[in-house]
């Protein structure tokens, strides 16, 4: 019997890396041994201090229903990290926690495109961009980054894409999945625009803890900005925390009545435990994360060295996150069939660069939050691979 969907649903993309994970996991239930580089999320456990203050909570009966823009107290750590980490002026009214940092994608684009609308979003890119900007009716615009400009987005390219219907730019620094991050120029060349045409800026800072040279910066913080910018971020990526389901959005005032409401519509409000977890790990020693953030640069090191070292791979040494992007273009292979090989003949779990949009054409995604153990034998086999591909 043939059930009638909404026509709506044939928009929504998905994310690869969970199509691939359960693929590497079927080839694992047959005995094969893989590797897992395609699931971006750090292999370190969550900080003991965090989780014993989830454990707590828990038993100090933290179980009921919350404010449905999250704690107050977490709330008011999370504008304060914010200012500090932005240099900006944050008022914990205009923070929201919502289960996961996805919520704040959702409910920014929900709430301001529509069909008619033009939504400019990187490409490479993280995927849920695209589909929830097609979700909702409007036009997906991609801004290309490209290798040779370190995967950064060139800002007359970005000026000619703009058109009187474009209504949201969506900026992701540091960057999945090619580790760029945008410099100044850049975000003075979006923030320019922003004011002039009375544009919304979602900014996607997931990874800016996750950063090896340089400091961080927020659009947010250049003039005129703060009323006009979404700020994403999470505890996920940072913290280790991905199982947590713990994101966050500082929004303009303006904006907060309609995230309210799509809230309360959705989720009603996220795990109260959870919170107090959050609490701990913005409020607690940030050592442990002083310490990933040390290892992943050392495997950043030596994933980018050794695939350096692999006739007809090429790869730039990311700036920030946990992953590279290598150039896989001379292999006389699309991305796809490329990754598809390494997965079923190596044993390798990688991505297709086109999984995070059509400009990811001849590259691939390798996170590196694994083990120095792993990830040399990845490149052991990748190599062994690339060996036996016809000339």
């Amino acid at each position: 019997m043939a059930h009638r969907v909404a026509s709506r649903m044939q928009q929504l993309g998905t994310e690869t890396a969970f199509e691939v994970l359960v693929r590497a996991r079927a080839l694992e239930a047959e005995g094969r041994d893989v590797v897992h580089l395609e699931i971006g999320e750090p292999d370190f456990d969550t900080p003991g201090h965090i989780v014993r203050a989830a454990q707590e909570a828990l038993e100090g009966g933290w179980t009921h229903y919350g404010p449905s823009l999250g704690q107050q107290d977490l709330r008011a750590a999370i504008a304060q990290e914010v200012a500090r980490t932005r240099g900006i002026a944050v008022d914990p009214a205009q923070v929201v926690v919502t289960p996961g940092a996805k919520p704040i994608m959702f409910y920014t684009i929900m709430a301001l495109a529509e069909p008619g609308d033009e939504v400019i979003y990187p490409n490479p890119g993280f995927p849920i961009y695209e589909s929830m900007i097609s979700f909702v009716g409007a036009t997906p615009v991609p801004l290309p980054l490209r290798e040779q400009n370190a995967f950064r987005f060139d800002p007359e390219e970005f000026r000619a894409l703009l058109s009187d219907r474009t209504r949201l730019v969506i900026l992701n620094s540091p960057a999945n999945p090619t580790g760029g991050v945008l410099g100044a120029a850049d975000l003075a060349a979006v923030a320019e625009v922003a004011r002039e045409r009375d544009l919304v800026v979602l900014s996607d800072e997931i990874y800016g803890r996750i950063l090896y040279e340089g400091e961080f910066a927020s659009v947010a913080a250049l003039d005129g900005m703060a009323e006009r910018t979404v700020i994403l971020d999470g505890f996920s990526k940072t913290y280790a925390m991905t199982g947590w389901r713990l994101g966050y959005g500082i929004y303009p005032r303006w904006l907060l009545p309609h995230v309210d409401r799509l809230i309360v519509n959705s989720v009603s409000c996220t795990a109260a435990f959870a919170q107090r977890g959050a609490l701990a790990a913005l409020t607690g020693s940030q050592e442990p994360v002083a310490q990933m953030v040390a290892e992943f640069r050392r495997r950043r090191d030596f994933v980018v060295d050794g695939l350096n070292r692999i006739p007809g791979i090429s790869c730039l040494r990311p700036r920030g996150a946990f992953y590279v992007f290598p150039n896989v273009s001379r292999l006389g292979m699309s991305s796809k069939a490329l990754a598809d090989l390494l997965l079923q003949e190596a044993g390798v779990a990688t991505l297709s660069g086109t999984a995070f949009g059509s400009y990811g054409e001849g590259y691939l995604r390798l996170s590196y939050a694994n083990s120095l153990e792993n990830l040399g034998k990845a490149l052991e086999r990748i190599a062994g691979a690339v060996e036996r591909l016809p000339a």
